[in-house]
């Protein structure tokens, strides 16, 4: 009876040190529980007391800060489109540029592979033709030869860190890749005034008309077959570089004289879009240029002689510009005479 006494006694005991046991858990986990909020609150107004932590969190937003630097932006540290014109300029238009190019290069060959020298129809029989005055001879190879100085240094900039720094090392590239952007800058605003001059002097001699969109079909009769298109003084595929020549010159050189004086009231998103304008454009108008040097040179047997010596044959003005050499001839003014 008495061991049934003390047996009892002590399960009673250990049921009594279970429940306070498990009291002392609940009381505990209720504690640290409700000291959750206030530790994180008071994480939370650390944070916020932090100068710091509020700094960088205002930089990273762009928010405008105090400065004794002078300039549009000068409250602005860091701006996050920066990067996004970095990944465009670098990515984008650097990487697909030299494809474009390329691409165009090579059509060109295969064309010339193909089809060869437009060659004259008949042999030149002496008679020329005065076709350009010294003063516009001088305008197109004054532009021509600052538009090959502008996109040498260019492109070197745009491509330079690709192309030619394995190539020669990142010190000669460094002294060249200077002395190349200070020719840029300073050449820019010269290149722009000579396409305005070179607008205003040929604009009349270049407005299309219906004609025009014939010459398009056959490439002047480089391609296909049949009689020649009409052509007045200046062809339809002549008329059509002109254009986009003066429009592609202008926005280079507007968005050249942009980036040259970036401290005059503009913005840095203003200058991140002007220089991938820029470059875009830049590269197009390169990429149009080869056509155009190539028709020049090896494409059209004749061609180049007339902006050079300003005089053309009469069989080559027959064979390109048949409605300019009617006119010459009737109008008597032809300036012919023996080569």
């Amino acid at each position: 009876m008495v061991l049934s006494v003390i047996h009892a006694k002590k399960s009673t005991s250990l049921r009594l040190s279970r429940i306070a046991r498990l009291l002392l858990l609940v009381v505990v986990v209720f504690l640290l529980l409700g000291s959750g909020a206030p530790l994180a609150k008071a994480a939370s107004d650390d944070n916020a007391a932090n100068p710091r932590a509020n700094f960088w969190r205002a930089v990273r937003q762009g928010v405008d800060g105090e400065t004794t630097a002078r300039g549009q932006d000068r409250g602005v540290l860091i701006q996050n489109g920066g990067e996004n014109w970095r990944r465009i300029r670098n990515g984008l238009v650097a990487g697909i540029g030299p494809w474009v190019l390329a691409a165009v290069f090579l059509m060109i060959a295969l064309f010339f592979l193909i089809k060869g020298q437009d060659k004259l129809e008949e042999p030149p029989s002496g008679e020329m033709l005065d076709r350009w005055s010294s003063a516009e001879r001088w305008l197109h190879w004054v532009t021509a030869l600052l538009f090959i100085v502008m996109a040498i240094t260019g492109l070197s900039m745009l491509f330079g860190r690709a192309v030619l720094i394995p190539v020669f090392g990142h010190r000669a590239f460094s002294g060249y890749l200077g002395a190349a952007m200070q020719i840029h800058n300073y050449a820019g605003p010269f290149f722009l005034a000579l396409i305005v001059i070179e607008a205003v002097a040929w604009v009349r001699e270049n407005i299309p008309k219906r004609m025009d969109l014939v010459w398009f079909k056959t490439l002047g009769g480089m391609i296909g077959h049949g009689p020649r298109p009409h052509a007045e003084k200046i062809n339809g595929g002549a008329k059509g570089w002109f254009w986009a020549a003066v429009l592609a010159g202008l926005t280079v050189g507007v968005t050249g004289v942009i980036m040259d004086f970036p401290n005059l009231g503009t913005s840095r998103w203003v200058m991140q879009v002007v220089n991938i304008i820029h470059a875009t454009v830049a590269i197009l108008f390169v990429a149009g240029s080869l056509g155009h040097i190539y028709i020049g040179t090896i494409g059209a047997q004749g061609t180049f002689e007339g902006m050079w010596t300003g005089r053309v044959s009469a069989q080559w003005a027959k064979q390109h510009q048949d409605l300019w050499y009617a006119d010459q001839v009737k109008t008597g003014s032809q300036g012919a005479s023996p080569r």
